[in-house]
């Protein structure tokens, strides 16, 4: 990960940040509050099918409870304090989503996700997306989960509660938000 900061020299708008996003489809990009642009590369087999097994997990159950819209880590939502971030798996409330325009659906989503899993990948930061999830949570988000498969690992976000962590458990659930959802971590922390 490399992150360019371009303020006071360059602040991009939003077009242009997409724009920058289009011509570069080998990378990954996201934008900080503070106007840095962060270059994600893409990731290694190991992390790319764990990301598969997340995102296919909570695919399934929505298809069935039909509670919300899900999302992959190439999808940028813009937060409220103006950063655009691309969690390696999101998910809305179907009311929430349905309320944007068409033209906001296509964009990036201006809005924050309702629930966030970030997996850490070996050259991953561990604070770096522990910052990010603490981000999330200070624009709304109402759950995430910071997977951190090397350690079996992982950490449980939710507003106004202290972070919880958890040693090598095997499924991870919340009635709460998500009615039915259990995610198997089998797969991830083998």
């Amino acid at each position: 990960m490399i992150t360019l900061d371009l303020r006071p020299t360059l602040a991009l708008t939003d077009e242009q940040f997409a724009q920058i996003c289009q011509n570069n489809r080998d990378l990954r990009f996201e934008r900080t509050a503070q106007g840095e642009l962060v270059i994600m590369a893409p990731t290694g087999g190991e992390t790319g099918h764990r990301n598969l097994s997340l995102g296919s997990q909570l695919w399934q159950w929505n298809q069935i409870h039909k509670l919300g819209k899900g999302f992959d880590s190439s999808t940028g939502f813009k937060l409220p304090n103006g950063s655009t971030r691309s969690p390696d798996v999101a998910w809305v409330r179907l009311e929430r989503w349905e309320a944007l325009t068409p033209e906001q659906q296509r964009r990036f989503v201006p809005l924050c996700p309702d629930f966030a899993i970030e997996l850490k990948s070996p050259s991953d930061d561990l604070a770096d997306l522990q910052a990010k999830l603490q981000e999330y949570l200070e624009n709304g988000l109402h759950l995430g989960w910071l997977i951190d498969p090397e350690q079996q690992r992982v950490e449980i976000y939710r507003p106004h509660q202290a972070v919880e962590s958890l040693t090598h458990p095997k499924t991870l659930s919340d009635e709460a938000l998500l009615p039915g959802f259990v995610l198997d971590l089998s797969e991830i922390f083998a």
